[in-house]
């Protein structure tokens, strides 16, 4: 069996594979935030809808991702938030707002519930940034990539979690998403979907997990048992050392997954858990079912699965495998319905339909991928944050107050100047040190302001993406919408008043930063 030294010659050929089909992954259906509903244990406890029945909007940075969660009426206000591009450090800043509880260098779903995050267009890569779901319920993840999160070395994000989920968690779907490091713990990675602290009715379908050490545990420790109601269905393990998954108490319900490559052990149900494993191809692997590294027996009931070219170590110590002949040892009732794919047909299934980028498609319990129907009309994006945007207008008249102001802002691009949005010459201009940034105009005193006209330098015309403006003396959000220009609101008496650049197509370019007072 292979080690973890191999898996970073197997991410290089995995990657040359992604490339190899980046016109068929292009040319995929678009995802639908509405498309299909959660299945396993995901739809017990009250179901789990995400934002269903909320506003739609539209983010291509990390920093957009908060903005649309901070932005919401309250934390629990439904909304589905479709994502594009690459999400890494360099674009995901933290948001305050009292819907939400955010940080940088990672996507933060805390203390918050009723969202729905997925992948559109040509695809959403989070990379090197994990996403972190705490004291939260009612979640969606849905057609996203996210890959090689670090807990060590740099940079670092979500304790080196992919998806990791803690104290209190409830009612979570993840569904068609691809999770995937570039080695073990010694390169710096963890798992890549963990759950501890009572976390519990989750359910992972139709992914990918590959290329790590670990791929992942329920309970951080033999005493943590608060965990559980999981099911793992149409998913596909590859070139992973341990914990396919790492079950700690609980009941996890796996069926009809592909377990291929999995170097020291498999599912590990250990200190008291029960699995129900229906339905599962194992191919070219070892010790895929067992008890490993504790004395804290686990049980597990096998229905269905085909072991092929396993290899089952003798049973001495802590090491405890359910092979060669595996054997039911409890009894674990589901109630949910579920339709079971021969174990025969799972690598192809699961083949063409698990992973992100692959039009969502599902097996209908006959071996057969289908593209479910939309749950509901998906309503148009929007650009967040939630408020409306104002009419378009004709630029303000009057007197520029920025004219004499001050000016500051975050960390400016080589060679740009915070001055040179207040002196009133179109050829100079500031920049971001990155695709997002802000940048203020300050005064001595306080001052009324009403209107600002954000005025793009030659050559950047349209690069500003999403934006907030902000009363910079108490946080509160002025306005917001999408692109430079015109923009009104009630008129505020400010020492500060701060524009704030959350999303771009380009390198932003600010010539001009007016304020007025009418």
């Amino acid at each position: 069996m292979r080690r973890i030294a191999s898996l970073r010659l197997y991410a290089v050929l995995a990657l040359m594979a992604v490339v190899a089909a980046t016109g068929v992954v292009l040319s995929m259906p678009k995802a639908s935030a509405a498309t299909g509903s959660a299945t396993g244990y995901a739809s017990q406890n009250g179901g789990t809808t995400g934002g269903a029945g909320g506003q739609t909007v539209r983010a291509t940075t990390g920093t957009a991702i908060h903005a649309a969660l901070c932005n919401r009426a309250s934390s629990s206000t439904p909304i589905i938030i479709q994502v594009e591009g690459t999400i890494n450090h360099g674009n995901t800043s933290k948001v305050s707002g009292d819907s939400c509880s955010t940080a940088a260098g990672v996507i933060e779903l805390k203390q918050i519930s009723n969202v729905t995050i997925v992948g559109v267009g040509s695809g959403a890569t989070f990379d090197q940034l994990g996403i972190h779901i705490r004291e939260s319920r009612n979640i969606i993840i849905q057609n996203v990539t996210i890959k090689n999160v670090k807990k060590s070395g740099s940079p670092t994000s979500n304790g080196g979690d992919a998806i990791g989920m803690e104290s209190g968690v409830r009612n979570v779907w993840v569904d068609h998403v691809t999770l995937e490091a570039s080695g073990g713990e010694s390169e710096g990675f963890d798992g890549l979907f963990d759950m501890k602290n009572d976390t519990q009715y989750v359910t992972l379908s139709y992914s990918i997990l590959r290329n790590s050490g670990r791929g992942g545990l329920v309970g951080s420790s033999e005493s943590d048992r608060s965990n559980g109601f999981v099911t793992y269905h149409h998913n596909r393990y590859e070139n992973i050392d341990s914990r396919t998954p790492l079950l700690r108490g609980g009941i996890g319900h796996i069926y009809n997954n592909h377990f291929v490559d999995i170097h020291e052990s498999g599912i590990n149900s250990r200190a008291g858990a029960r699995a129900r494993v229906d339905n599962n191809y194992f191919e070219d692997s070892k010790d895929v079912l067992g008890t490993f590294y504790t004395d804290e027996a686990g049980y597990w009931q096998v229905n269905g699965n085909t072991f092929d070219n396993i290899q089952w170590s003798s049973r001495s110590g802590d090491t405890n495998p359910a092979g060669p002949n595996p054997q039911s040892n409890t009894s674990v009732s589901i109630p949910y319905s579920y339709n079971l794919d021969s174990a025969a047909c799972v690598p192809d299934v699961v083949n063409r339909t698990a992973g992100a980028n692959t039009g969502l498609r599902v097996s209908d319990g006959n071996c057969t991928p289908q593209t479910p129907d939309p749950t509901e009309p998906e309503p148009e994006p929007t650009d967040p944050p939630t408020e409306p945007e104002p009419e378009p207008t004709d630029p303000p008249t009057g007197t520029n107050l920025s004219i004499g102001a001050g000016s500051d802002g975050s960390s400016k691009a080589s060679g740009t100047s915070y001055g040179d949005v207040r002196d009133g010459d179109m050829s100079t201009y500031w920049s971001p040190n990155g695709s997002t940034g802000s940048v203020s105009i300050k005064w001595d005193s306080a001052t009324t302001v009403s209107r600002i006209n954000i005025r793009e330098a030659a050559g950047a015309t349209g690069n500003i993406g999403s934006y907030r403006v902000l009363n910079a003396d108490t946080g509160a959000v002025l306005a917001s919408g999408n692109g430079a220009g015109v923009v009104s609101f009630p008129a505020t008496s400010v020492r500060k008043i701060t524009f704030q650049i959350t999303s771009s197509s380009g390198t932003p370019r600010i010539a001009e930063y007016e304020t007025y007072a009418g």
